[in-house]
Formats: C-alpha cells, sequence, structure tokens
C-alpha cells in the first residue's frame, strides 16, 4: 500500500515506519520543514495547509501527530500546543481527504487518539462503547475524535486508535521510570490503586497493521493490552524484574509540584478492555505485563 503518515518522527511513528517498510508498504512522511529526502512532502496543519495531491496519492493516511503529554511539565501554554498539535493535523488532513474527488480519496484514515477519553474509571472497566469521561485529556479526545468527522462523512474508513501506555524502554511510560527504579528510590504513584492499561510495543505496532488490512472494523478502537494492572502491580512486576526494591510511594501532592497539571492525569484511574480488537480475533504477543516488560527492557 501507499501510506502517507503524519506524526511519523515520534516516539511510536518512527518504529511503525520501519515496520510497515519491512512489511513493503510504501510510507511518505509530512514534515513541517523543507522536504530532504524523496519520501518527504512539506504542509503546514496550524495554517491548513496541505497539498490534496499528496493525499491523493495514498491508499491510506495514518495521522499520530501531537505533543507529549508526559514531556513537559503543564502549563496553559502547553495546555493549548498538547490540543492544537492534535486538532489541527487531524483537520488538515480530515477536510483535505473530504475535498477530494471520491475516486481519489484514500481508503483508510487511521487517526490517533487515546485512552484518556474516557477520564477516571475508577476499578470500571471500559469498552468502545463507553462515552467520553471529565477532565482535560478527555475534553481533547472528544475534539481531536470529533475532527475526523469529514473524512467518515465522506465515506472514508476512519479507525480511531484509543491508544493506551506502550511499552518500551526508550519511550512513553517506561522511559522516564527507568532510572529512579534502578536508583532503588521509586514506588507506586499516589494510591497506587489506578489502573494502567498498558500494551507492549510489538502488540501495538502488530494491532496498527492488522487495523490497516482490517475494512470491516472502523470507528474507536481500544489499542491496549488484554489485562490491565493497576500502579501498583506494575511497580511490583517492574521492581522485580529490575531486582530493586520499590518501596518509597510517591504521594499525589510530590507528583503535583514536579508535574504540574499533569499530576492529575497521572493519578487518573483508566481501566480499559480492547473489546473492537478482541472481537476482531486479533492475537497477542504478549498478553500479560510480565512478559511485556521483560520484552521492553530488552530491546
Amino acid at each position: 500500500m501507499r501510506i502517507l503518515m503524519a506524526g511519523a518522527s515520534g516516539f511510536l511513528g518512527t518504529r511503525l515506519i520501519d515496520r510497515l517498510t519491512a512489511d513493503g508498504h510504501q510510507v511518505t512522511r509530512l514534515v513541517r520543514r523543507s522536504p530532504r529526502s524523496a519520501d518527504e512532502r512539506r504542509w503546514n496543519p496550524s495554517a491548513a495547509q496541505l497539498d490534496p495531491a499528496v493525499v491523493a496519492e495514498a491508499d491510506a493516511v495514518i495521522n499520530l501527530a501531537g505533543a507529549g503529554v508526559g514531556d513537559r511539565r503543564w502549563n496553559d501554554g502547553y495546555r493549548q500546543l498538547i490540543r492544537s498539535s492534535r486538532v489541527d493535523t487531524t483537520t488538515a488532513l480530515a477536510t483535505t481527504i473530504a475535498g477530494l474527488p471520491p475516486g481519489d480519496r484514500p481508503r483508510a484514515l487511521l487517526n490517533s487518539s487515546a485512552v484518556g477519553w474516557y477520564g477516571n474509571t475508577g476499578d470500571r472497566a471500559v469498552e468502545e462503547d463507553a462515552p467520553a469521561g471529565e477532565g482535560f485529556l478527555a475534553d481533547v479526545c472528544r475534539v481531536w475524535e470529533a475532527a475526523t468527522r469529514p473524512a467518515e462523512d465522506a465515506g472514508v474508513r476512519v479507525v480511531r486508535l484509543r491508544t493506551g501506555l506502550p511499552l518500551h524502554r526508550d519511550g512513553g511510560l517506561l522511559k522516564p521510570q527507568l532510572l529512579p527504579f534502578r536508583l532503588g528510590i521509586a514506588g507506586r504513584l499516589g494510591s497506587g490503586r489506578q489502573w494502567l492499561p498498558w500494551i507492549s510495543m510489538a502488540d501495538w505496532l502488530d494491532a496498527v497493521r492488522f487495523l490497516l488490512g482490517r475494512d470491516d472494523v472502523a470507528g474507536p478502537v481500544n489499542v491496549v493490552g488484554p489485562a490491565p494492572v493497576t500502579n501498583a502491580e506494575f511497580t511490583r512486576e517492574l521492581a522485580g524484574q529490575l531486582r530493586r526494591p520499590a518501596i518509597v510511594p510517591i504521594p499525589a501532592a510530590a507528583l503535583k509540584v514536579v508535574l504540574g497539571g499533569f499530576a492529575q492525569e497521572a493519578l487518573t484511574s483508566t481501566r480499559v478492555l480492547p473489546g473492537v480488537l478482541t472481537q476482531a480475533g486479533f492475537a497477542y504477543r504478549h498478553p500479560d505485563l510480565a512478559t511485556a516488560l521483560r520484552v521492553a527492557l530488552a530491546d
């Protein structure tokens, strides 16, 4: 397939491109600077500038663009960047797709979203039919997903990838925790009772490839592992695999000092299950946390 990708230089995008090209697909990357290679095309999503001819060349579009939610301490400016970096890119792609003649439109748009859609679910397990929750990230996910509607209304298959927490030692949930855990100065966050919807990196990549080829799957898809765990359980497992103690709990008040507005999201309990993937017959390589962490630490 000919695939057009936004967010190709990020933590997930770089790994997905490697996998897709290894599968034999031709991937074109959207970049905001001058192109440096034949597989790059320039765009400016904040100004809604995207050449329709670039989109018309694609069989499918994958959008993973968005500023990292845990990359910086949150203030009003960074909250706005988190929102605009997702909504602007999605709007530019969806409206451009919708504006093409029907025969020129890509067959599918796989657009990133997040399990933040559900807000705080406590101990209640949720699948894709659950409504949006409350809080900043839930609000972002609501407008983010709504921005895909022009493409959907134009008859294009749209998959909203409600991604959980991919496990890999070079990024995501795991990277910032490795040093304090190895130093023996880590522990559960707050009460530790909040649920974490993790997924192994290999399974995330496999799930996206699976959804790319499944013309019968559309709408929201929880891209998470089948067995979410609490933060306390995650802490014990990671400490055990690193052979380090994890006896220093981090109080909620301390998190607020370090993380600012992101602290509340870090303490949110999101017990999400992969209903659509399970029903579609997706087979996980790493269905349990112990195996997924072992692979993530060895990669």
